[in-house]
């Protein structure tokens, strides 16, 4: 619009020169027909010109899988003023890239120097297990019970690190969603004993796709809350029931529940909520981390939850067929 502008104002300007001039107007209206039809064809020219480079621009932007390697396959502008412009942001893009690129190298330096640590440090902590054993009941079992936090907090950090590429370290299949409980309950056995937690289960003999490593971890997240929000006799209740096509897990307990005002928020990184900061020991780390992986796993994740009466966290499973009744 400003170059239209700018050439009708000089043409106009050229006109009324001509016409003080002594040029008769017959003259200065050809020169304006001929004028006109050759701009109004340059622009249109342009247009369509620099229309087709940017729809090109966009195939190659559309096509990329990351978007940061734009400027190094996009093709580069006719006109030495844009092809500077353009050198100019290919050179920046290089730039991005190298950083990107050191960004990955250390992430990825660094979940792996997590999981040798997780796997190093598992040796000391069976050690002391073992030692426990020659400990009277009440030391024994107490110290068993820090064991199995410090084993519970280790794992979180293992499978947070490999969060950020868990297809690596997936495998989809059918699993009894029994046994995915049963294993999470085992796994945490010494901190629901310790804590006095009575775990029931009904209908879970049925047949769920996901990946059993990942889902008996996020069950376990789930339980280790339950018993650390627990109420004076708690109870935790794991029962499934049929949703078309999917399987509803659902993991009730009857704790200290969760303030209506905080529930929208449990799900945020590192939110630990006034029940953490009172009891203390929380991270805020292990919901997230549920519904990270709940994503992951094409898992629906959903929590109900009333102050002083307890919580409901249903996870939501694709199951292998339509089950009427369990």
């Amino acid at each position: 619009m400003g170059r239209i502008a700018l050439w009708l104002i000089c043409a106009g300007l050229a006109a009324l020169f001509l016409f003080f001039t002594g040029t008769q107007p017959g003259i200065l209206v050809i020169l304006l027909l001929v004028f006109l039809p050759v701009f109004g064809a340059a622009q249109l020219w342009d247009f369509y010109r620099q229309r087709a480079w940017l729809r090109e621009l966009e195939a190659i932007w559309d096509g990329l899988d990351r978007k940061y390697l734009f400027a190094e396959c996009a093709l580069p502008p006719k006109g030495i003023y844009k092809r500077r412009l353009f050198d100019l942001t290919r050179r920046a893009g290089r730039a991005m890239t190298g950083a990107v690129s050191d960004a990955e190298a250390s992430k990825r330096e660094y979940r792996e120097y997590v999981e040798r640590w997780v796997h190093e440090v598992k040796a000391p902590i069976t050690a002391v297990r073992l030692l426990c054993r020659d400990l009277d009941g009440d030391t024994r079992r107490k110290l068993t019970g820090e064991l199995a936090q410090i084993e519970a907090h280790i794992e979180r950090a293992l499978f947070y690190a490999r969060a950020e590429n868990p297809e690596q370290d997936c495998l989809f299949r059918q699993a009894n969603l029994g046994g995915i409980a049963s294993r999470a309950i085992e796994n945490h056995r010494a901190l629901l004993i310790q804590s006095g937690v009575r775990v029931e289960t009904e209908h879970l003999d049925v047949t769920v796709y996901t990946d059993e490593k990942w889902a008996v971890f996020l069950l376990g997240q789930l339980l280790q809350n339950a018993a650390r929000y627990r109420s004076a006799e708690p109870v935790i209740t794991l029962f499934a029931m049929p949703l078309g096509k999917q399987i509803q897990l659902v993991v009730q307990d009857n704790g200290i529940g969760i303030p209506a005002h905080e529930l929208p928020r449990v799900f945020d990184r590192g939110f630990t909520g006034s029940n953490g900061r009172s009891r203390g020991g929380s991270t805020g780390m292990g919901l997230y981390l549920c519904r990270k992986l709940a994503s992951f796993l094409d898992i629906g994740l959903g929590i109900v939850s009333r102050e002083g009466e307890g919580t409901a966290v249903t996870l939501t499973f694709p199951a292998k067929e339509n089950l009427t009744e369990l």
